[in-house]
């Protein structure tokens, strides 16, 4: 079987935009180097994993790329960004992930929820690490940008409680409740709601926010969850897998899988990310490794910013770093993403994601492994959302998408 490079460039697709000609940021990038994989591989769309009535997630969408049910498998976000960020979680730890914010001190209505997305935070993390509520100890560590990981240390804990970020401006935080009428709920909803209000107290007089104009003065808590130990993606495979990642949260995925991880000198998930590190990273990773998991992250943020310029720009950037990828013998280079971040919307949305599958030297592509004769002389011209749709890959469900992959490079060793 063929070794496997998958990159993921998070929140690649979008809608089309007025300002790029009614053009998402993909279609209105130059790629030169994307175009040629889309143009001598396959391409189609992937329709991303979602929960009846909410947008998709970036941790269930990771793993149903993966072929891991987010149903059974998700361990909640703040273990994964907790397991990102290094943490030590011990039996019994409630996990979750939180945003520093600005808030108005006053009437504690929230301003911004990413506080100016503000990066130098290990003075505030300090500020408030430690502290310990009615017998439960919190512990802080940092992720990209705004972003924490919260470690809930008690025996008497439980993941069984609402989120405090009600995901938009202009409202309060909302207050932490139990979601079943446990006594652990209710105690851990109660303590951790004191605890982010004693945080907010500390942080609003902290020496740093009274010099910022958006001051992280408030922590906004969601996704709590305990840990569970799963068959990692090398069982389930029998394929010796590792990965690239800067940004936590995807740092925390390859570790919940088992797969090891390719450290990467300057790998953020911000624009300025050593992108060309982690590619060249990847790609001699592959000698010791079958499979490479790439993780790519700022388009989504840029996309959230509503900044679809510079999607646009980030994208062309990542082209020019593909290419010493062009020529990679004996493996199946794959380029898709989670989701689609709509720059319009300033969130993640669910328009299909473009995929790219592409192996040097190859002609041939069994389309028996994945669509019916009447898409297979469509040709794509260039890799984007609107020239996918002519691929021959046609549309597949994201949770199925990893066993088609397996099962086209092992299609091309019969050939």
């Amino acid at each position: 079987m063929k070794k496997i490079l998958l990159i993921i460039i998070d929140g690649l697709g979008d809608k089309p935009i007025p300002q790029l000609k009614n053009k998402t940021p993909l279609e209105a990038a130059k790629t030169p180097n994307l175009d040629f994989l889309a143009k001598k591989g396959i391409c189609g769309l992937v329709l991303p994993y979602i929960t009846k009535g909410e947008l998709p997630t970036s941790e269930d969408t990771h793993l149903a790329l993966f072929g891991f049910d987010p149903k059974i498998y998700n361990p909640g976000r703040g273990v994964l960004e907790v397991l990102g960020i290094g943490l030590k979680i011990l039996p019994g730890d409630v996990c979750l992930r939180g945003n520093f914010a600005t808030v108005d001190t006053r009437t504690l209505k929230i301003i911004d929820r990413r506080a100016g997305r503000i990066e130098k935070t290990e003075s505030l993390i300090r500020a408030i690490n430690g502290i310990t509520i009615e017998g439960v100890k919190f512990l802080i560590g940092k992720a990209i940008s705004h972003r924490i990981g919260i470690v809930m240390r008690n025996k008497n804990l439980s993941a069984k409680i609402s989120d405090g970020d009600p995901k938009v401006t202009g409202g309060s935080p909302l207050r932490v409740r139990s979601l079943d009428k446990s006594k652990s709920a209710e105690f851990t909803a109660r303590v951790l709601n004191q605890f982010l209000a004693k945080a907010h107290s500390i942080l609003k007089e902290h020496p740093i926010n009274k010099k910022r104009k958006l001051p992280a003065n408030y922590i906004l808590v969601r996704k709590g969850g305990k840990l569970k130990k799963i068959k990692g993606f090398n069982k389930k495979y029998n394929l010796k897998a590792a990965f690239v990642a800067g940004g936590t949260l995807y740092k925390g995925i390859g570790r919940f899988l088992r797969m090891r991880e390719i450290k990467v000198k300057g790998a953020t998930g911000l624009p300025t990310t050593n992108l060309k590190g982690k590619l060249i990273a990847s790609k001699k990773g592959l000698k010791n490794y079958d499979f490479i998991f790439c993780h790519i992250k700022a388009a989504d943020n840029l996309a959230e910013d509503g900044n679809f310029f510079g999607k646009k720009k980030f994208i062309e950037k990542i082209d020019k770093n593909l290419k010493p990828l062009l020529k990679l013998k004996n493996t199946l280079i794959v380029v898709t993403a989670d989701h689609s971040t709509c720059s319009l919307l300033k969130s993640h949305c669910q328009k299909p994601i473009p995929i790219l599958i592409y192996s040097n030297g190859r002609d041939y592509y069994p389309s028996t492994v994945f669509q019916p004769k009447s898409t297979r002389s469509k040709k794509v011209k260039k890799f984007s959302e609107r020239d996918c749709q002519k691929g021959n890959l046609g549309k597949i469900k994201q949770i199925d998408l990893m066993p088609k992959i397996l099962k086209l490079a092992c299609a091309f060793d019969k050939k």
